[in-house]
């Protein structure tokens, strides 16, 4: 599993590693029944605090992106159930998300072309538009 921290954003360490996880699974790069790396070896191979890395499990955890076993470490499982709970959520974050690309210029057709070809790269299997 590949991931790129940019130790220079905004967006707390543990977010950037949360969203990366949830992008490789969907993406497929993370199959369900995966086991991902433990606590210690990501901080090491991402040099992270172990904390840190702690916290997006527990996060992805709680969503139910993954499964977390004393015994068996962390696995990646597939979400069940919580869409009504998850529209509210994605609602709210559209309403930010595009309020922020109308105020920068963003007109209405440029924003849903860019989700439909966000859409397309991940049904792909490609990390991003740009790539």
């Amino acid at each position: 599993m590949i991931i790129t921290l940019d130790f220079k954003s905004e967006t707390p360490i543990y977010m950037q590693l949360r969203n990366a996880v949830v992008v490789a699974i969907r993406r497929g790069d993370l199959k369900d029944g995966e086991k991902l790396p433990t606590i210690r070896q990501l901080a090491e191979e991402l040099g992270i605090n172990a904390m840190t890395v702690n916290k997006a499990y527990a996060i992805l955890k709680n969503e139910g992106f993954i499964s977390i076993d004393r015994r068996h470490g962390a696995t990646v499982t597939r979400p069940e159930g919580g869409r009504a709970e998850y529209r509210e959520k994605l609602e709210q974050e559209l309403t930010l998300v595009i309020s922020e690309a109308s105020l920068k210029g963003v007109g209405r057709k440029e924003f849903l072309d860019t989700c439909a070809d966000i859409f397309a790269a991940l049904a792909a299997g490609q990390p991003s538009i740009a790539e």
